[in-house]
């Protein structure tokens, strides 16, 4: 299972374990059964600090296995193999419960440790999936920070019954106390913030209590990041509010095309960009959800950024790079199937979707790339294209045109998608130079039409927007209103690509620092204001 390159890393990491763990394991007939005991055989001599044994329980999931503190309750559990995506998890929960410390902050291992009541957590992963491990890395750790936590980690393809009966059709999907609890990709703050009540009241509080910032960013993708590094670097008080940091980048897959990195996957990207911007003096506030802009004109001093927490920072410039998200289709039974077969990550959830008939609509690169990764896991796919011909690359088109099981349809307008027993079941989709209404049974839509700019909580206000929703920005990042700059996906700027926004959100820095090294700084009273 273990190459001896990786069996020597490992061996290194293990050597951090502070306290003796036991590998429990859980086997039964299987083919994956007999790779989970190689595995656990291949770990277990890696460290004088490891044992192995086998479970004696019968009401445990098979093939799986846990990874105790001896002499303790603290436990983490694997129903599966955690390779691909997962393999960090494991590595991490070895670490973990064997008491080498984490490095999350002390607030939120203090939030974590408070928590009171039973909480039973399962999370269904597939290998594949690039935003799993985060969930499951954070609930591992809550589960060794705190004994009224419990986790496991499913590898849904690998309990294909169970994701059936509990209708779990995308990844990752949280359950709680028997209960679904949350899907999609969710961080330790996030999750914490969930189960504890007066977070956002307490953050709330916090926020309030900053010092106006010279330069505050609002969003963390890769416009954001390089603005913030940017303005750090001017030795200047920047601040960094961001919903999620890392924005649409986190749930890339591959990326191929930032230059000088010929490969690399969105979660390693994002993970790169917040330690570089760590290495600034920013002050990073994730999970804080812009609501309201102020500006500047309007008060007298600074601009005021109001959150969606109640709490409100000020400035005396603002860089908006918001991004963008996935454009949604806009048909009836899109929403009313989210995650019930209805889809916008093939790599996350293409697995749950083995050998059955999928559709993919839109025919631009996303979405031709998305129906061949999709055909290699799938029984069919079917690709629809509103326009008259694909619109993705050459070379992408024919890879496409050469597998069997795809059908292309152009000039196929989707109307509806409908289900059954709350899962999908087919769509319907007219034909644009005929008129005719066709039905096609399937039992997943991954919808890839492009993207949206993060620009609702603008409207209305005194930023000027486009028709598209854009954020209008000239050839220095400027806006309508003076000091308040704009980068990235969310902006008018064309082609929206990662090295793109890199740039974008660098000059719009630049020209922030140019902004306030040209206009006084507001009188301490009317930066109070």
């Amino acid at each position: 299972m273990l190459d001896a390159n990786l069996k020597d890393q490992l061996k290194a990491y293990l050597e951090k374990l502070q306290q003796p763990i036991e590998l429990v394991a859980a086997y039964d007939d299987s083919a994956k059964a007999k790779e989970l005991k190689e595995l656990l055989e291949e770990i277990e001599p890696l460290s004088d600090k490891i044992g192995l044994r086998t479970e004696d329980r019968q009401d445990v999931r098979r093939p799986s296995f846990a990874i105790q503190r001896v002499g303790s309750d603290v436990e983490v559990r694997f129903a599966g193999i955690p390779m691909g995506h997962e393999f960090t998890s494991l590595v991490l929960a070895l670490l973990q419960v064997g008491g080498h410390p984490s490095k999350a902050s002390r607030e939120v291992i203090e939030q974590v440790q408070s928590l009171d009541g039973e909480y039973e957590f399962e999370t269904f992963f597939s290998l594949s999936c690039q935003n799993c491990p985060d969930v499951v890395q954070a609930l591992n750790l809550m589960s060794v920070l705190n004994p009224k936590i419990k986790h496991t980690a499913i590898d849904g393809a690998l309990f294909q019954d169970e994701v059936e009966q509990k209708e779990v059709m995308a990844v990752p999907s949280v359950f709680l106390n028997g209960e679904s609890w949350a899907q999609g990709r969710m961080t330790l703050e996030e999750i914490v913030s969930r189960l504890d009540s007066k977070s956002a009241e307490k953050e709330a509080q916090k926020i309030n209590q900053k010092e106006p910032f010279e330069v505050l960013v609002i969003g963390g993708g890769p416009a954001g990041s390089s603005a913030a590094i940017y303005a750090a670097r001017k030795g200047i008080a920047t601040g960094i509010a961001a919903e999620r940091f890392g924005g649409q980048v986190a749930d890339t897959m591959g990326i191929e095309n930032l230059i000088s990195v010929p490969y690399t996957e969105g979660p390693k990207l994002v993970a790169a960009m917040e330690q570089h911007v760590r290495e600034y003096d920013v002050d990073i506030m994730n999970m804080q959800r812009a609501e309201k802009l102020v500006p500047a004109s309007q008060r007298g001093g600074l601009h005021l950024v109001q959150l969606a927490n109640g709490g409100s920072l000020k400035a005396r410039s603002v860089i908006l790079a918001t991004g963008a998200r996935w454009r949604q289709l806009g048909v009836p039974g899109e929403e009313e199937y989210r995650n019930k077969g209805v889809a916008y990550c093939p790599h996350c959830d293409g697995p749950l979707f083995k050998g059955k008939r999928v559709a993919v609509i839109g025919g631009g690169n996303s979405g031709v790339e998305a129906a061949i990764d999709l055909a290699g896991i799938v029984g069919h796919v079917t690709l629809i294209e509103f326009g008259d011909q694909l619109r993705a690359d050459e070379v992408l088109q024919k890879k496409l045109r050469s597998l069997k099981n795809v059908e292309i349809i152009t000039s196929g307008q989707t109307t509806e998608i409908t289900g059954e027993n709350g899962k999908v079941n087919g769509l319907q989709y007219t034909d644009r130079n005929s008129g005719e209404s066709h039905h096609v049974a399937l039992e997943g839509v991954f919808v890839q039409i492009g993207l949206v700019p993060n620009t609702e909580w603008l409207k209305g206000g005194p930023v000027e927007l486009n028709r598209h929703g854009e954020i209008v920005v000239d050839e220095r990042g400027e806006t309508s209103v003076p000091g308040v700059f704009a980068a990235g996906d969310a902006t008018t700027v064309p082609y929206k690509q990662i090295v793109i926004s890199m740039g974008e959100g660098s000059k719009a820095a630049l020209s922030a620092f140019d902004f306030l090294i040209r206009n006084e700084a507001p009188a301490a009273d009317d930066a109070a204001a």
